[in-house]
């Protein structure tokens, strides 16, 4: 159980569905209750999906295509940044989109896509989560005996319960919602939105710092 602790416990940590829920539920919450529930369902798919490729295949993918991890960093730290900001900076008009809206509104798009972006990456499994996911996977066991089917095994249950927390959480996220009210609600998502422009930049940094500590000293002190 040591590796399936681990794994779980890094990639929870970093995903977070509570606080993952109220900006899930702050972008969808015009939605139908019932279209919102099958965009959760497809989040903790993809979730799974990403979380489950980057284990097993996200090294091989980066080196591929020549990217390095402090690289995808600092695209993915700009990208939640971005995402964050948004959320951050757009008026709260929750009141107001209740009486314009009285009735919560359908979509033609599916849910399949609506789910993906942002609301899956980089929201809730972003270029930290993907990072940590290919660390963990980078240590696996080599060779092909026990102990490797015991890493995969266990990370695979390790992801699957991940997924089911997304999907818990992000499906009853309008129950939070309700719990804490409206300007509860309004309050975490502003919170949940600063705390998501923060991590990105944080993201970004971590990665610019890795770039920078690769340049030679001569090039770093001409600049």
């Amino acid at each position: 159980m040591k590796t399936f602790l681990l794994a779980f416990g890094a990639l929870i940590s970093i995903v977070n569905p509570l606080s993952g829920a109220f900006i899930f539920f702050g972008a969808t919450r015009e939605l139908d209750r019932r279209v919102r529930a099958q965009v959760s369902r497809w989040v903790a798919i993809y979730a799974f999906c990403i979380c489950a490729a980057s284990l097993y295949v996200g090294a091989y993918v980066l080196l591929f295509f020549g990217i390095s991890i402090p690289v995808l960093r600092v695209a993915g730290g700009i990208i939640v940044a971005m995402s964050g900001w948004r959320m951050l900076s757009e008026p709260d008009a929750t009141e107001q989109r209740r009486s314009e809206t009285p009735n919560p509104r359908s979509v033609d798009v599916s849910p399949s896509r609506l789910a993906f972006y942002p609301l899956t990456m980089p929201l809730t499994t972003g270029p930290g989560t993907i990072s940590v996911a290919i660390s963990l996977g980078a240590g696996r066991p080599s060779g092909f005996h026990a102990p490797l089917l015991e890493f995969f095994v266990e990370t695979l249950a390790a992801v699957a319960l991940l997924a089911l927390s997304v999907y818990v959480f992000y499906r009853n996220s309008a129950r939070l919602a309700d719990l804490v009210g409206p300007t509860g609600t309004s309050i975490v998502v502003r919170l949940s939105a600063f705390l998501l422009f923060c991590i990105g930049i944080q993201v970004l940094w971590n990665g610019a710092s890795e770039l920078l500590g690769t340049l030679p000293l001569g090039s770093v002190g001409t600049s």
